[in-house]
């Protein structure tokens, strides 16, 4: 699975969608200009010590991102579409897209993938969620739709058991 955001503009929401795109195996792109560089230390703290281990990577605009994944499925979250989320069929390579939090996926590019938007239904009288929320419920659905491939079935205590494995 993989994460891309285009134009992301707070290191905090990108240091969280880090360290989701880690617990959860997920790849994460990012589609340039940044509103930050990625050495600043807001981006870490959020990204925790999980940093280092994010499979990341960067493109100089859409173009290149497109141009490197040719024929990739890609769907795009913004709240301007006309189905949800749980209304599609997620892949286990495919790419799900989101906006930078001021304005979102540019409407250029949305015309041209209609049938490819996805939103997540709230209330009216709001314009949209946080970015790393938005991200963690649609890669969640995407995963569960995906039976959680390599993922951690079960949690265990750190100090006790639990008391059916008495």
């Amino acid at each position: 699975m993989h994460i891309v955001l285009h134009q992301p503009e707070i290191p905090a929401n990108t240091g969280n969608i880090g360290r989701t795109c880690v617990a959860t195996g997920t790849s994460l792109h990012l589609i340039e200009p940044l509103g930050f560089r990625l050495d600043e230390k807001q981006i870490k703290r959020a990204g925790m010590d999980y940093w280092n281990r994010l499979d990341l990577h960067t493109y100089i605009n859409y173009e290149d991102f497109k141009k490197q994944h040719p024929g990739a499925k890609v769907w795009m979250a913004t709240t301007k579409a006309h189905k949800s989320y749980t209304d599609v069929t997620f892949g286990p390579d495919d790419y799900i897209m989101f906006g930078k939090e001021s304005a979102g996926i540019p409407e250029e590019i949305l015309v041209d993938n209609e049938d490819d938007c996805i939103r997540i239904p709230m209330g009216f009288d709001i314009r949209s969620l946080n970015l790393s929320n938005s991200v963690a419920i649609v890669l969640y659905e995407a995963l569960r739709q995906n039976n959680f491939a390599g993922l951690e079935s079960e949690g265990n205590l750190h100090r006790l058991h639990w008391k059916s494995e008495d």
